[in-house]
């Protein structure tokens, strides 16, 4: 059966998700329709009108100019490498990316030799390497994660790995003893591709709190909320990820733009005992960060949180030192925790210092790196200090939470595979933050009312919240 996004959603505004990304071209058709060459048009384009499924642009207006666009891999005029947007916000997996559909769209090309433009050099783990002979793509496969390349700030230096020496001896470069930094002026992070459904009511708002520095301190679109508007995120996309050789024109971007926003997933559904149960849960330990028509919007007031958030699922994972452990997230998978890397920041007054993370996340951004702090007794190594989620380190925009139990993997970097793990590792975080917080500190992480520690979800409210979570 053609799939085709057009019979599927409806727009119900009142219940419509917030997804914080928009155009991020990447992969190739669904794995129900065979994989055309990258000089075809897409599987859903009618035959004979390059990509556009009811006719010429001017007949079938803005929408379906959109739609065409979206699903077109040929963009003549503009160049590329074969990519269309809905080759990597795949139609018939809620317009993201898994990595089970990657890895079977992997194993397709190997058994037909039929060309798939999502595997494409610059997506490759050995494309730093290789260049455009770069052929390694187990991120890709196995985990559903993308490239995305990102300038440094000028205060923040990569290390040079093989260079961290202690005594003479390798050591991990967080707290080795001589390094040398990398000339490089760009990292690359790896993150999840997520779903394009109800992108008309993510990005900037005018809800919520402000956050001090830019870009987007009212929320944006990316993971990371950098971008404004959806014409910009496509046009940063077809540069960065379908390679065009030119830009395209305003008018090219406002369609797609239409067409992103008419994309919408459905209402919630009618609730029965345990997941009442669960949404009682959500409102008092999830909705501070997960509220508004997307359930992506803090709550603004005496027990609101910032605007974006470590949610720490990137890797390495906090360890606490005492025993026994006070909180205990799972370590780091072995492919995701290949993906660390060690970061020099240089503060205002010359003081240095040296971050690991596989996504350091809006510091790449801004540059904004408090020095502590972050000793295991909470003492501040160097000034200027301040609680940790007031700063750019590892903080990303809080993630829409509508129609996910169809996006499994989650998390930016798909380290959870079920919303079972997602809420257990929410437990393991207000555990953490218990634990460093300690009574007569009153974070507004821990309180609804910033009197009474009683926002954590606990094991006991598992199995609602997770059954209420199913139903968005």
């Amino acid at each position: 059966m053609k799939c085709d996004p057009r019979n599927r959603f409806v727009a119900i505004p009142t219940f419509v998700l917030v997804v914080a990304v928009a155009v991020v071209a990447a992969c190739t058709s669904p794995p129900d329709h065979p994989t055309p060459p990258p000089d075809s048009p897409s599987p859903d384009a009618s035959p004979g009108s390059a990509g556009a499924p009811d006719g010429p642009p001017s007949v079938i207006g803005p929408i379906g100019r959109g739609e065409a666009l979206f699903h077109d891999r040929r963009l003549v005029g503009l160049g590329g490498n074969g990519r269309a947007c809905s080759d990597c916000h795949v139609d018939s997996d809620s317009f993201q990316l898994s990595p089970a559909i990657a890895e079977a769209r992997f194993q397709r090309m190997i058994a037909t030799g039929v060309d798939d433009p999502l595997f494409r050099p610059i997506d490759a783990d050995d494309f730093v390497a290789s260049g455009d002979a770069a052929s390694d793509y187990d991120s890709l496969r196995h985990q559903g994660l993308i490239r995305v390349r990102m300038p440094l700030p000028a205060n923040i230096k990569l290390v040079d790995p093989a260079s961290c020496m202690t005594g003479g001896v390798p050591a991990p470069c967080e707290t080795a003893t001589s390094y040398l930094t990398s000339p490089s002026t760009f990292t690359d992070v790896w993150r999840a591709v997520p779903s394009v459904l109800n992108v008309s009511v993510s990005g900037s708002d005018s809800h919520g709190p402000v956050w001090p520095r830019d870009p987007g301190p009212q929320g944006g679109y990316q993971l990371d909320g950098r971008v404004d508007t959806l014409q910009n995120q496509a046009r940063a996309a077809f540069l960065s990820h379908a390679q065009v050789m030119t830009v395209p024109d305003p008018g090219m971007l406002d369609d797609l733009a239409t067409y992103e926003k008419g994309l919408l997933a459905p209402a919630e559904p009618p609730l029965n005992e345990l997941e009442t149960k669960g949404k009682v849960v959500f409102d008092r330990a999830c909705a501070q960060c997960h509220n508004g028509p997307g359930m992506s919007t803090p709550i603004t007031g005496p027990v609101g949180i910032v605007r974006f958030f470590d949610d720490h699922a990137a890797c390495p994972r906090s360890v606490d030192t005492v025993s026994p452990p006070r909180w205990n997230f799972p370590p780091c998978p072995p492919a995701l925790a290949r993906k660390e890397q060690t970061y020099e920041i240089e503060l205002a007054d010359g003081f240095k210092m040296r971050r690991t993370s596989t996504d350091p996340g809006r510091a790449l951004l801004s540059g904004f790196v408090f020095s502590g702090p972050f000793a295991a007794d909470g003492s501040c190594l160097h000034p200027p200090c301040g609680l940790p989620f007031a700063d750019d380190w590892q903080k990303l925009e809080m993630a829409p939470l509508h129609g996910i139990s169809k996006t499994a993997p989650y998390f930016h970097n798909n380290s959870a595979a079920t919303l079972e793990e997602v809420v257990i590792h929410y437990e393991e975080v207000f555990k953490r933050a218990s634990a460093l917080f300690p009574p007569p500190e009153m974070p507004h992480l821990l309180t609804t009312d910033g009197v009474h520690r009683d926002r954590p979800n606990v094991p006991s409210e598992r199995s609602a919240l997770v059954a209420y979570l199913m139903r968005l």
